[in-house]
């Protein structure tokens, strides 16, 4: 098997403010649209406790994935961790899993880009503001880690604000009876059907994995960037739930993909400045995670293709040492799919992928603790082996339930996995790959 050619190493330039910012950057949108349609299949108070049951998931998850990101911080995250942990053939089924919740967000959110930017001016079209979205941020992100860290904090930092502000603005007209009107009998089949959409609160924020190459003092800095941030979205997540049911009918909701404002709108009346304010700016959460997520895939695939499992050439950089073949193609890949207009099908693999990988580092970390116990772990999983125990358990659920509501596209996922390892294999790749591995090189 070739070996990659050799590239300059990644900028190590990103501090915990930094992580933080992508950390929250990554998931915000999901505290913008998405999650309310787990109202139309549980209610506001079945889909309560199917996101308490997703943030203990995720808690669980994010203090396990640490101990996997500090010890082996590696461009490629989960697919390096597997790789440890079971050989190529677990590195491939990560791979897979990572690069398709990474590849597959985007263009959800590229969408909603453009259909927001179509709801303020009708005169712009959806699909080319999405393409246009592509485009404008690929070129953001070849400007070097450093500068697109600095853009990620900037849009994170007002789109938190702009949650605040909206949370201060509809708390005073909150009320129990109108968060518990119309009810949905609770049942376990609701909470179940409501794992999906619960999952799109935190979907994504394990993608600071992916820049741990580029982190100054990693074993330091990681923990401090994943525990801001997770903190970060636990609050604005079930403040914006939770206050968003008490003051406005769920049943009318429950099925459009901008909830926020049309709450602000019955509690302050459509033509109020603050609606019309927030509506304006509302754009700053797509932003913020449409920019992380690029940068997901593009280490992601760097990663992959440096280790042999993709063309070698996607693992060259750029003057500014930024993958920029990587970023291109994780770019095309996104049009293709903007292209399909099924905005909703794109979610479901993205988050298909995510369960899947969760699953994958889960088991890597308890393999690695059993097959490398001399491993230098700076951070280890707080209450071992129950967290990860628990994560463990609520993410197979959770893919019991994506699997359950969504048969065709498990179809399309699961074979799609099989196609590709069965060509690795059949290649016989996976007898001499080369390791993952972290070290700069020269060009």
């Amino acid at each position: 098997m070739a070996t990659p050619p050799e590239s300059a190493g990644l900028k190590k330039a990103l501090k915990p403010l930094h992580l933080w910012a992508i950390a929250v950057g990554l998931v915000i949108s999901g505290e913008y649209f998405g999650w309310n349609y787990g109202w139309a299949v549980a209610g506001p108070v079945g889909f309560l406790v199917a996101t308490l049951l997703i943030t203990v998931l995720y808690v669980a998850f994010i203090f396990s994935f640490t101990e996997l990101t500090t010890a082996i911080p590696h461009a490629g995250g989960p697919f390096a961790y597997s790789y440890r942990a079971f050989g190529p053939i677990g590195g491939f089924i990560a791979g897979y899993a990572t690069l398709v919740e990474f590849l597959f967000a985007p263009p959800a959110i590229a969408f909603a880009l453009g259909s927001y930017v179509h709801f303020l001016y009708p005169s712009l079209p959806v699909l080319y503001t999405a393409l246009g979205c592509y485009l404008v941020f690929t070129f953001i992100n070849l400007l070097g880690i450093k500068e697109s860290a600095n853009f990620s904090l900037i849009v994170t930092l007002l789109a938190v604000a702009e949650l605040l502000l909206y949370m201060g603005l509809v708390a005073p007209s909150f009320q129990t009876s109108t968060f518990l009107a119309n009810p949905i009998p609770l049942s376990a089949a609701g909470v179940f059907a409501a794992l999906p959409f619960a999952i799109w609160f935190y979907l994504a924020i394990e993608g600071v994995a992916m820049v741990a190459e580029e982190v100054e003092h990693p074993r330091r800095t990681i923990p401090k960037g994943y525990g801001y941030g997770l903190f970060t979205l636990v609050v604005l997540a079930l403040g914006v739930m939770v206050l968003t049911g008490g003051v406005a009918d769920w049943r009318q909701l429950s099925r459009i993909d901008y909830p926020l404002p049309e709450a602000l709108g019955v509690v302050l009346g459509r033509g109020s400045r603050w609606t019309k304010f927030f509506a304006s700016i509302g754009l700053f959460g797509l932003v913020a995670s449409f920019h992380g997520t690029i940068i997901g895939y593009s280490r992601q695939i760097f990663a992959l293709a440096r280790s042999g499992y993709l063309p070698s050439s996607l693992a060259k950089l750029n003057g500014r040492q930024t993958p920029h073949w990587a970023l291109v193609a994780g770019g095309l890949v996104g049009c293709l799919a903007l292209l399909t207009g099924t905005t909703d099908q794109v979610i479901i693999l993205s988050v298909f992928g995510a369960v899947v990988m969760y699953i994958m580092s889960l088991l890597s970390l308890f393999v690695l603790r059993r097959k490398e116990p001399d491993l230098v772990r700076p951070f280890t999983a707080p209450l071992y082996p129950l967290a990860p125990l628990v994560a463990l358990a609520l993410s197979l659920l959770s893919l019991g339930a994506i699997v359950y509501y969504n048969l065709l596209l498990s179809v399309i996922f699961f074979a799609g996995l099989l196609l590709m390892l069965g060509l690795y294999v059949l290649l016989g790749r996976h007898r001499q790959p080369q390791e993952p591995h972290a070290e700069p090189v020269a060009h």
